[in-house]
């Protein structure tokens, strides 16, 4: 069993020495491929001005060839996308030398689909997926699909890491899947279909989050009480952003997607030294019962921050004949008792609320009025501010305060747009990022609130189950813009709702200000409804305690 007073038995490393330093920048280091692996998808996946292609061997007049796709009923300006007047008699009239609109009323001629693919703007991309397959008209429901899959694939990776990294440790998982991301970004770029794409997408995905996970909770582990705040906001969410901020940078000089797939490996290839510099979390190592090798690791600390170590770092864990045979915790362990399932119910809930909307509003800036390069890096900017508030807050404020506040004015914020008339196209995007900015901020603080209720030996994996609840609005993120397309304003009200929502449950969560980071699962704060059971119980003798030491 873990000694409850590890901060205290490693207090002689000191706070902020070489050996911290070091941890903290390289983790964070490792962090900047996931800011772009996934949100990559708003400049591959978006969708060029199309209409139908009217074939050059196909021999008619210009005047006909203008007149041959008819203009959208709601857009008079703009060409339809997904029809054209049929070819066969446009042909038969420009063989006879009549004028489109003089001698014919071209409105009249009936319609076909675009029977000879179609022909794309060329101003901002030289190429998407969506060109290269044709994802557009009755195919359009791919390219939401193909960031999904993608979700899929994280959903599932979320899973299997957490209890991987819980079983077999933080840095292994966290080196694995930032290989299965780095490797299968490069196949990606041979896609020969979309399918293949997809699927390989989906395997992406399994790595894309994985590995912040085992970043973050490595950090977490390793690192003092006084930093953990900075590491989990202006540490991993800062440089997050500032691989999301990179995306655009790229993207603007790179048009074709496959280019731009190649240029977003490289960061991740640069990773691979970390493996000799990053090392075991101790804390870690000492749940496992392997004191020597935790022993080792802050002695090795110790000298790079120039101090002593003491002679036995672990008294209380000097006894080593129970090392290799401690007990293994898993998923079931997270819904064993009322207490440890009801605050993972209600932080999946929040963890699903704050990334659908994070998501959702990060993908559909493709769809906002000006420049999507812009948008988009206004879009990342945006979250610096924010991550440098949630830092501040995390400071000075209750953890329940801080999210409740953030997701509460992000949900607000967002309800307010469907008020907004349509040609106050700068109000709109104004209103958009300040939810933005509100739901960052949220982003980065449930991370850390989250591993401050968790014990050492079910962190990873209980991070794992919030990532997947999280990954499933990550998941749902592209239906919800798409909804957009039959009311303007509608994934607005849905996000918003679900974070005003989501801000006012998580108040029945339990405080972990100033707490110790919990080892056990024993050691876990309860939830209000359940906080009168529980002091019942550790009023009364050993017998109350060995009966609630058994419901875990």
């Amino acid at each position: 069993m873990n000694s409850p007073d590890y901060d205290d038995s490693t207090a002689f490393l000191g706070d902020w020495g070489p050996f911290q330093r070091t941890v903290f920048t390289l983790l964070c280091l490792s962090i900047i491929p996931n800011g772009f692996t996934g949100l990559s998808m708003v400049f591959m996946g978006d969708t060029p001005a199309h209409h139908c292609l009217i074939p050059a061997a196909l021999n008619i007049t210009d005047e006909w060839r203008n007149a041959s796709i008819p203009l959208d009923e709601d857009e008079d300006s703009r060409l339809t996308k997904c029809s054209r007047h049929r070819v066969d008699i446009v042909k038969n009239y420009s063989d006879r030398g009549l004028l489109p609109w003089v001698d014919v009323n071209v409105s009249s001629i009936p319609r076909e689909a675009c029977m000879d693919g179609w022909e794309y703007d060329k101003g901002t991309y030289i190429s998407t997926i969506v060109t290269e397959w044709d994802l557009v008209c009755s195919d359009d429901w791919r390219a939401p699909l193909t960031t999904s899959l993608f979700f899929c694939g994280v959903l599932i990776g979320s899973v299997i890491s957490g209890q991987m990294s819980d079983r077999f440790g933080r840095k292994i998982v966290l080196f694995v899947t930032m290989g299965i991301q780095t490797v299968f970004t490069f196949i990606q770029v041979f896609s020969p279909s979309w399918l293949i794409f997809c699927l390989l997408f989906f395997i992406v995905g399994m790595g894309q989050i994985s590995n912040y996970v085992a970043a973050f909770v490595l950090g977490m582990e390793i690192l003092s009480p006084s930093i953990r705040d900075l590491y989990s906001t202006l540490g991993v969410c800062l440089f997050f952003s500032m691989g999301y901020m990179m995306l655009p940078l790229t993207a603007y000089f790179l048009r074709d997607w496959r280019t731009l797939l190649l240029a977003l490996t490289v960061p991740g290839l640069f990773c691979i030294p970390l493996w000799w510099f990053i090392p075991e979390s101790p804390r870690w190592l000492l749940s496992q019962g392997r004191v020597d090798e935790a022993e080792a690791i802050l002695r090795k600390a110790a000298k790079m921050n120039g101090v002593k170590a003491p002679d036995v770092i672990f008294p209380l864990h000097q006894s080593r004949e129970n090392a290799g045979r401690l007990q293994t915790y898993g998923l079931c362990d997270l819904v064993k008792s009322s207490n440890i399932r009801c605050i993972t119910v209600l932080l999946c809930l929040v963890w699903f609320a704050v990334s659908i909307g994070y998501n959702a509003l990060s993908l559909n800036t493709s769809s906002l009025h000006g420049n999507i390069y812009l948008n988009c890096f206004l879009s990342a900017v945006v979250e610096v501010p924010a991550l440098i508030m949630a830092w501040l807050m995390l400071r000075c404020w209750p953890r329940r305060l801080c999210l409740t506040s953030t997701l509460s004015l992000g949900g607000l914020v967002l309800l307010f747009i469907h008020l907004i008339p349509e040609h106050l196209s700068s109000v709109t995007t104004t209103l958009v990022m300040l939810g933005k900015f509100s739901l960052s901020a949220a982003f980065a603080i449930v991370y850390p609130a989250t591993a401050e209720l968790y014990p050492t030996i079910v962190r990873s994996t209980s991070l794992g189950i919030c990532s997947m609840a999280s990954r499933v609005g990550g998941l749902s993120a592209p239906y919800v813009i798409y909804l957009g397309g039959y009311f303007r304003s509608l994934p607005y009200i849905l996000i918003g709702s679900l974070n005003v929502l989501s801000g006012l449950l998580y108040l029945l969560l339990p405080e972990s200000l100033g707490s110790s980071l919990p080892e056990t699962i024993s050691d876990m704060q309860t939830v209000v409804w359940c906080k009168k059971r529980h002091s019942t119980c550790s009023a009364t003798s050993s017998k109350c305690e060995e009966e609630e030491s058994e419901k875990f």
